[in-house]
């Protein structure tokens, strides 16, 4: 397979075929390794989002810069209150963020609640009160931008 190729530059005067080598490369093999990889990447590319779905509302508020990584508690149209993709009860909400609070600093560890536009409006300051007792004070709301 990787032997060298040959390629006829013509013929001598006695009519002798004479050859020289071929020297290109073979990009067949990469183009392939290239479609490949893009189609892995196409297909887990929306599986890196949170997996909880939520139907945020729209708001024209610019995006915030980040220079950490956030803390996404999302609270969906049951009610039901999930810390990144971990479901826990209201009673375990201060306990699980004191223990994540353990682990980084609570001035400057930046919270997002993500929040069911159907939802009670008191459910979700419920959980931002609980967010604000246990220590942290960056908390933001997320909301869709408009089409």
């Amino acid at each position: 397979m990787a032997g060298m190729q040959i390629q006829l530059r013509g013929r001598d005067r006695r009519g002798v075929a004479q050859y020289k080598p071929l020297a290109e490369i073979n990009v067949t093999p990469f183009v392939d390794v290239m479609l490949v990889l893009l189609i892995v990447f196409m297909v887990t590319a929306p599986l890196l989002q949170v997996g909880v779905p939520v139907d945020l509302p729209r708001a024209d508020a610019q995006k915030l810069q980040q220079d950490n990584t956030p803390l996404t508690i999302s609270v969906d149209q049951t009610g039901a209150i999930f810390i990144e993709d971990t479901e826990i009860g209201y009673e375990e909400l201060v306990p699980r963020l004191a223990a994540i609070a353990e682990t980084r600093d609570r001035t400057e560890t930046r919270i997002y609640v993500r929040g069911d536009r159907g939802l009670d409006y008191g459910r979700i300051m419920q959980v931002m009160s609980a967010i604000n007792g246990a220590g942290f004070t960056k908390v933001a709301l997320v909301a869709d931008r408009p089409q």
